[in-house]
């Protein structure tokens, strides 16, 4: 096989109370790549559609990702890759994941899969580090591997898979402003209190049981945020009115995607999902904003090849 062609997802990470650990994969958005082998060694970005980012590898998220596998694979050929941006950058649901991923899973499999899932994510945070300032994966983790994942551990890596409640669906909220993730970061500092820290813990865990057992009401009491939150929501336009909103309408919960702006909306089954996202518009309707909004179940496979 000399080339392929792939979507790779976008992704909510966090979940409000996972930062940094807990991420999910969505089913019908993300970027479509193709990767092909080329004779001439090295990594090269071919072309970019759909928004302007940087051609030159070292600059480039795929790039950069790409580079990192590459240097292990020791192969005597090279690869270009074309993008196709659909998750715009900066939205919150894993743009520059998408890409650091997508390319290192592409390389891979014109490889023959010599790597395994673990590696790829290692590949892809550096790529990832570009983006956001730390080489995190909680956006990359649920792309390469589906489903919901839990970062047990960056130090060794250490990722676990969730398998999603069948009637788990997600709203996703994007108003169109950007929130860059080094900015967002940057936000929240470097420590927690131990009260915040302790519900924070204890949120995370009745999540993760809630996920194992499908108990939707364990998952809405655990949507909760004490560290992010409460520092990023006043970058987001209309935030707690759209979580007004959610809760009006039967959700499970909602909070922030990754760094924002975008907002996620937890709900059982897809009629609440749908009520939801009839109610958004209005709410923005005074604003010069254009809101996209998607619905989506998650994705137990992660990237797909498309060809």
């Amino acid at each position: 096989m000399k080339e392929i062609k792939i979507f790779s997802p976008a992704t909510v990470a966090n979940l409000s109370c996972g930062f940094d650990v807990l991420g999910l994969c969505l089913d019908n958005v993300g970027d479509e790549m193709i990767i092909r082998k080329t004779q001439k060694k090295g990594i090269y970005i071919k072309k970019v559609n759909g928004y302007k980012i940087p051609l030159e590898p070292e600059k480039n998220v795929a790039g950069v990702s790409a580079m990192a596998i590459y240097e292990k694979l020791k192969v005597s050929h090279g690869f270009e890759i074309e993008i196709t941006k659909n998750i715009k950058p900066g939205s919150g649901i894993g743009s520059s994941a998408a890409s650091a991923s997508g390319a290192v899973f592409g390389i891979n499999a014109l490889c023959g899969y010599p790597f395994s899932k673990k590696a790829l994510t290692k590949f892809a945070m550096k790529g990832e580090a570009i983006a956001s300032g730390t080489e995190h994966a909680d956006n990359i983790a649920p792309g390469i591997y589906g489903n919901i994942t839990l970062i047990r551990s960056y130090s060794p890596l250490d990722i676990l898979e969730i398998k999603a409640p069948e009637e788990l669906y997600i709203t996703v909220i994007h108003p169109q402003v950007e929130v860059k993730t080094s900015e967002a970061r940057a936000l929240l500092g470097d420590a927690v209190t131990m009260s915040d820290a302790i519900k924070q813990l204890g949120n995370l865990g009745s999540l993760i049981s809630g996920l194992h057992t499908s108990d939707y009401k364990r998952i809405g009491n655990s949507l909760n945020d004490y560290i992010a939150e409460p520092k990023r929501k006043v970058l987001i336009p209309r935030y707690n009115e759209v979580k007004k909103m959610a809760k009006s309408h039967g959700a499970l919960g909602s909070g922030i995607s990754g760094s924002g702006p975008s907002i996620f909306v937890l709900t059982k089954g897809l009629k609440k999902a749908l009520k939801v996202k009839s109610d958004v518009l209005p709410i923005y309707k005074d604003l010069d904003i254009k809101v996209n909004c998607y619905i989506s179940k998650v994705n137990p496979n992660g990237i797909k090849i498309l060809e």
